[in-house]
């Protein structure tokens, strides 16, 4: 499905770190939405919430949280594929068209920014990489590896740190493949939304104490509430330890522990660290890499509402 190349077609967007209130500030949306004889279609941009497997260590809303608005994309992936964020984009773009033609607006709500950046800038159409390139550059050490492509790529060799294997290995095998650097490619970007819908975004930009707080409290919760029944259920399925479902957080550190291989105390420390950890990494992209005039706002422990009327006053005009 395509979407109608309009300049009036909505998008709402509210994104930052895990356990910023995103979810909550999308519902609060859609029911200010439905109370002016609108409607509002939440659909979710976490890499997580997309596992059917994930339900309880992705914070996935269940039927009930979801307070009767339609939520899409949840759950929508078994975890034994993998989901890519060009993937996700291609079924988000088709969920929004269907949004629009219903006479909804839709509402990204989700905290991984690739999956953001793809849907709205596109891709860049790199071709295949031959896969003995491939074998050859990752088979590299990590300082040889850099120092190529600091021949090769200066440009993107001093972006990057020394010790980002797998970044340098992609920049690297990209030039040499295809004799274009990772940088010329992406201004070839295509397939992106942006200039096709009024985006309306918000950033959460919380304390990051008061995030890395909600971290802990609600990994103790994803433990008491299944989170074990879950990863023995995604154990019992033998999938491929690779899989972004079997890396989710939660999983390996809740895995070991069946396992025998650490205590119980353990778990839940090595969790939460994971947690903050995933949090400290959102707040430094969604810090960098969305626009300068996107309006972002900051819930507290003071004050963990926001003006919704006010940061979406020119969606809710409409």
């Amino acid at each position: 499905m395509s979407i109608p190349t309009s300049p009036e077609l909505p998008l709402a967007l509210i994104a930052g770190p895990t356990a910023s209130g995103k979810s909550a500030i999308a519902l609060a949306l859609a029911h200010i939405l439905a109370a002016d004889g609108r409607r509002g279609v939440i659909i979710n941009a976490d890499s997580a919430q997309v596992y059917a497997d994930l339900q309880v260590l992705s914070a996935r809303p269940s039927e009930d949280e979801m307070e009767g608005i339609d939520h899409r994309l949840f759950g929508a992936w078994d975890g034994a594929e993998a989901c890519s964020a060009a993937g996700w984009a291609t079924r988000a773009k088709d969920e929004i068209a269907a949004a629009h033609a219903e006479n909804a607006v839709p509402i990204l709500v989700g905290g991984t920014g690739l999956y953001l950046k793809v849907l709205l800038e596109g891709i860049a159409p790199i071709p295949e990489i031959d896969p003995t390139v491939r074998a050859a550059v990752r088979a590299m050490e990590d300082d040889a590896a850099y120092k190529l492509l600091q021949i090769e790529d200066p440009e993107r060799a001093m972006a990057l740190d020394p010790g980002d294997r797998q970044r340098i290995a992609r920049a690297l095998e990209v030039k040499r493949a295809t004799g274009v650097t990772l940088a010329d490619w992406q201004l070839a970007k295509a397939g992106g939304i942006a200039e096709e819908v009024t985006l309306h975004p918000l950033i959460i930009e919380p304390e990051r104490a008061w995030v890395y707080e909600r971290c802990d409290t609600r990994f103790e919760a994803m433990l008491d509430g299944g989170a074990v029944a879950e990863v023995e259920a995604l154990l019992a399925r033998g999938l491929d330890p690779d899989l972004p479902v079997m890396r989710a957080i939660g999983v390996p550190e809740i895995s070991a522990w069946l396992a025998g291989e650490i205590e119980a105390e353990t778990v839940v420390a090595a969790g939460q660290q994971a947690t903050r950890n995933y949090a400290k990494r959102q707040f430094t992209w969604f810090r960098r890499q969305p626009p300068a005039d996107w309006p972002r706002a900051q819930p507290s422990w003071e004050s963990e509402n926001i003006d919704i009327e006010t940061y979406f006053a020119s969606l809710l005009r409409k």
